[in-house]
């Protein structure tokens, strides 16, 4: 027997079959979850820094009442440091699963989520990913998954394959396709969704062949704009294995402890403005690791795979939010704080065009060096990326519904705006959680926020179930987005000077300087 119920449980429901053995859930205010599934083997020892392994199958019921470990990982971001209250282990690669039944029959349509944090931070046991909300509200199944970050899961080594979090990614979606039925869900109805590194997963998903067929809808909210070219990618890494005093190669790598090599990174990360000459834009980012184009497990960009028609039998819903490097400006305690000189360091640095610093002080003539500061990185690292993901998508044959979200975070003393990361605790209804603690600390949840949070979920549930989040698709001609605040309205897009600026302009691989 796989992927069918077992129905011998003296609670009927709880114990679900799959292809590599049962497992039990508990049941949670009307619904049936299912923690720390494994989906391959451990990625330790002989398979260190490799693709994923299949699972091997268990005997008995296994209990999937916990989160599996997380992989590890960096222990902070821009100073905000992360405490996992998780188990230790090296089994990192599992998935999680939120039904409101498991019974073959239902067949309801599945989200699953990717989470973000920079490529080298993120957990799906994380409280802000709690998915009870989406799968009671959308009354269909939701799946979260770990992969690999950081070191282990995208710095390119000799002797290991390129993106190796993207195939952990891979291996989970298949693990949904073989299984997923036995928990009430339909494996040929499946949306992925992802924020920030996990958007911009998606991204690369859609770009992947061995993505194929797995998912028939995407949401990719805030997509970063950094995938490397092999080149860069290869000298980041070597820098990475210098760091730690070794090559950038499996032999010397996997002589360290997995929980210790994450220290070389988190070295480089703070020192990689030491490397402007050689890696450009991606310097000044603290963020060492993003999707390599490696022409076989990622063979272009998301963007020119999309203009070239990879995402016609995908359905795609994307977004921004308004303000989002705000929010590294206030962890940063730079907020309030820039000169003219930063101001004009930023657009020289991130600016498109030859021009692209006058450029922008012409279509912002009454900005501050601060507020320049910020809309030209919003700009570049997510605001301009995921408008043209879904302008890639048209191109290509496909069609493509677009969103910003304008509402202010109210805490921090409302100085974030509607910030990077506003979305995850809306979509969730994670508001005390996470970085929902920042986001809404001090002031409470207002009813405004419930009802946002409220409309998110609808229409993201929506979509996934018919591919339709309830306002119109994105077209060059009148350019219809949902903006989403207090009171949601459908309305051109927004950023209009922006958008200018940035037309025509095409988001290749980052490549090394020298």
């Amino acid at each position: 027997m796989t992927t069918t119920e077992v129905r011998d449980s003296a609670a009927e429901g709880l114990v679900v079959r799959t292809a590599a053995g049962a497992v039990r859930g508990r049941r949670e205010d009307g619904l049936t979850v299912f923690r720390g599934i494994p989906f391959a083997e451990p990625p330790v020892g002989e398979a260190r820094f490799g693709a994923p392994r299949p699972v091997r199958a268990w005997e008995g019921t296994r209990e999937a009442y916990a989160f599996g470990p997380p992989p590890p990982q960096e222990s902070g971001i821009q100073g905000r440091k992360v405490v996992l209250d998780a188990p230790e282990g090296d089994d990192w690669l599992t998935v999680n699963v939120w039904t409101p039944e498991a019974d073959p029959a239902a067949r309801r349509p599945v989200m699953v989520w990717i989470y973000g944090g920079a490529y080298k931070l993120g957990h799906s046991g994380s409280p802000g990913y709690d998915a009870q909300h989406i799968a009671r509200d959308g009354d269909l199944v939701v799946v979260t998954l770990n992969y690999r970050v950081g070191i282990e899961g995208f710095a390119l080594i000799e002797g290991a394959p390129a993106n190796r979090g993207l195939l952990d990614q891979v291996a989970a979606l298949e693990w949904v396709r073989d299984n997923i039925a036995a928990f009430g869900g339909d494996p040929g109805q499946v949306t992925v969704f992802g924020e920030s590194a996990g958007a911009g997963s998606v991204a690369a998903l859609l770009a992947m062949p061995s993505a194929r067929g797995l998912f028939g809808r995407a949401i990719a909210q805030s997509v970063p704009g950094t995938y490397f070219s092999d080149e860069l990618a290869r000298d980041i890494a070597s820098a990475i294995a210098g760091e730690a005093g070794l090559r950038p190669t499996v032999a010397d790598l996997a002589t360290v402890d997995p929980r210790q090599l994450t220290s070389a990174g988190e070295a480089l990360s703070a020192n990689m403005r030491s490397y402007a000459d050689r890696w450009g834009q991606v310097a000044p980012t603290a963020t060492p690791f993003s999707p390599v184009v490696d022409g076989e497990v990622l063979p272009c960009t998301p963007w020119e795979a999309l203009a070239a028609g990879a995402g016609t039998d995908v359905e795609l819903l994307v977004g921004h939010n308004r303000d989002e490097f705000r929010l590294f400006l206030v962890l940063g305690g730079l907020l309030g704080k820039i000169g003219e000189e930063q101001a004009a360091w930023a657009l020289r640095t991130f600016a498109p065009g030859p021009d692209g610093e006058r450029s922008y002080r012409q279509a912002f003539p009454d900005a501050t060096p601060g507020e320049l500061f910020e809309r030209v990185q919003t700009d570049w690292l997510f605001n301009m990326p995921s408008l043209h993901l879904a302008e890639a998508q048209i191109a290509g044959g496909g069609r493509a519904h677009v969103y910003e979200l304008t509402w202010p975070a109210p805490g921090a003393g409302g100085v974030l705006g509607a910030c990077h990361g506003l979305d995850i605790p809306l979509v969730f209804g994670t508001f005390e959680a996470d970085l929902g603690n920042l986001l809404f600390a001090e002031s409470g949840v207002p009813p405004e926020a419930e009802e946002l949070s409220a409309r998110f979920r609808a229409s993201w549930t929506a979509f996934a179930r018919t591919g339709e989040p309830g306002w119109p698709a994105y077209g060059d001609a009148q350019r219809l987005v949902q903006v989403l605040d207090v009171k949601p309205e459908v309305r051109r897009y927004p950023e209009e000077a922006s958008r200018r600026l940035w037309e025509g302009y095409e988001f290749g691989e980052l490549p090394l300087l020298k």
